[in-house]
């Protein structure tokens, strides 16, 4: 549905700008489909969050995730309900997780804590911003910037997460990172069989090299 909504939109665009090529009517046609699919995927992530009792805490959940998780990337489905899923299970997950979640004793919340950081870290030195095919982030200063907003996302969950009085908020800011830490590693492309977009950049260029070098040394 969605789709075929884009696919009319760009087809008046392209009319109207003939300039418009094939792949920029791509990269324009993806944002179309986030922005026509935001909206009721936001309305439906918080009806669940209402039918399950976390309505507040998933609206906190995305407030305080979401800069990390715009910094940093992940996964995106190739569908419009595995979107909708993937959306319900990260923060409406993370909200009802959090809610009833209780560490045995403050030690072991804060090597939790510790764990989930350093695992974070490591996450953010090697894959964020995790991009995709679609939509690649190849400028390495905007990467860079991205990677940097990234650590500082992620330190001020860890401080949240330690001064905050409520629990629940307590343990958003480490669920919530730890999944979405979870969303930029190879392991959960790997599993959704999706591909980092700068690194599939990357390996088209070193392959166009190596056949220039070899069709080089065969005129030589």
């Amino acid at each position: 549905m969605i789709d075929k909504i884009c696919d009319k939109l760009i087809k008046r665009i392209r009319a109207k700008m003939p300039e418009v090529d094939d792949e920029r009517a791509e990269v324009i046609k993806y944002g179309l489909e986030l922005i026509i699919g935001e909206v009721p995927k936001f309305f439906i992530t918080l009806c669940i969050a209402w039918i399950f009792g976390v309505f507040k805490y998933t609206l906190i959940t995305i407030l305080i995730v979401l800069p990390y998780r715009l910094s940093a990337g992940g996964l995106h489905m190739k569908t419009h309900l595995g979107c909708i899923l993937g959306t319900n299970l990260f923060y409406v997950g993370s909200a009802f997780i959090s809610k009833y979640i209780v560490f045995p004793g403050l030690l072991t919340k804060w090597i939790f804590i510790l764990g989930v950081l350093i695992f974070s870290s490591i996450m953010i030195a090697l894959y964020a911003p995790a991009d995709t095919e679609n939509i690649p982030i190849l400028q390495k200063k905007v990467r860079k910037n991205k990677k940097i907003k990234s650590y500082i996302a992620i330190l001020f969950m860890v401080v949240l997460s330690i001064i905050v009085k409520d629990n629940v908020i307590s343990n958003i800011c480490i669920i919530g990172m730890l999944i979405q830490s979870i969303n930029i590693s190879k392991l959960a492309y790997s599993i959704f069989k999706l591909k980092f977009g700068y690194l599939e950049y990357i390996k088209d260029e070193k392959n166009a090299f190596s056949i220039f070098i070899k069709n080089k040394e065969g005129f030589l």
